[in-house]
């Protein structure tokens, strides 16, 4: 698996390469998995749908399921707790594609190497022109390969949180107009 944002060590890699296929098959994508170690072991598995939108129930569905798997692979000799969530609003930006989706919206990356002197970029996402990651930074629009990074995640912003509740509605996933305020006023102070 090249891409070492969705799983950095070899054990994750190993987990990744048990569970992404319980997880497609459901017809969901994994966004990240993390196996960490300390006074208890948690394997933490975030997935989403193509298109966002994660329910809890879908996620008890890719628990249980990826459970049962691991449960017969057994790749891990410690007991362990198995932890699924969705990626979340500010979520980690794993994929090529993320950085598309996300285009206009602030985040965070952090590479492997310095470059110029510096590992943490803070800045609007600028989308993706071949396997570089575009950012506008203070300094103007940079280009990081994203085999450079190290992790990247969007900042938890007014303007994130708004969309995010947009595309939930839009989704039929909030039937309710409680937000309606909220994505009103939005659109009044965007005008």
């Amino acid at each position: 698996m090249p891409n070492t944002l969705i799983a950095k060590a070899a054990m994750d890699r190993r987990l990744a390469e048990i569970i992404t296929p319980v997880i497609e098959d459901l017809g969901f994508e994994l966004v990240r998995v993390r196996l960490m170690s300390g006074k208890s072991t948690t394997l933490q598995v975030m997935a989403d749908k193509p298109d966002g939108g994660i329910e809890v129930d879908d996620l008890a569905i890719i628990n249980q399921s990826i459970g049962a798997v691991l449960d017969v692979e057994d790749p891990i000799l410690d007991e362990y707790t198995l932890e699924v969530s969705s990626p979340g609003i500010d979520r980690p930006l794993t994929r090529l594609k993320d950085f598309e989706m996300f285009e206009g919206y602030e985040a965070k990356l952090e590479t492997d190497e310095a470059i110029d002197n510096r590992r943490r970029f803070k800045g609007t996402l600028a989308g993706v022109e071949g396997d570089e990651v575009l950012i506008n930074v203070t300094e103007g629009t940079i280009g990081l390969q994203f085999d450079w990074l190290a992790d990247a995640k969007l900042v938890l912003t007014d303007d994130l949180i708004k969309e995010m509740l947009r595309q939930r509605k839009a989704s039929g996933a909030i039937d309710d107009t409680k937000f309606d305020d909220i994505i009103e006023e939005t659109s009044e102070g965007d005008a």
